[in-house]
């Protein structure tokens, strides 16, 4: 991990300040925030490509990742 992608201690003690719905609904909007970029990425890479392939491409870069 990069010195730059350390979580500071102002971060650690926000993240203990939420409750367990805040965290979930904060993880849940990053998730779908990444989704419309890559969707985003994907269709840039391919501007010939209808939403459909696009929504496909997402869907299986999504499914096959892993943390």
């Amino acid at each position: 991990m990069r010195a730059d992608e350390q979580t500071s201690p102002e971060q650690i003690a926000i993240f203990r300040r939420m409750t367990p719905e805040q965290r979930w609904q904060a993880a849940r909007q990053l998730y779908w925030t990444m989704r419309r970029h890559k969707a985003a990425f994907r269709q840039s890479q391919h501007p010939e490509w209808t939403k459909e392939p696009v929504a496909d491409a997402v869907r299986e870069i999504f499914s096959q990742a892993r943390s």
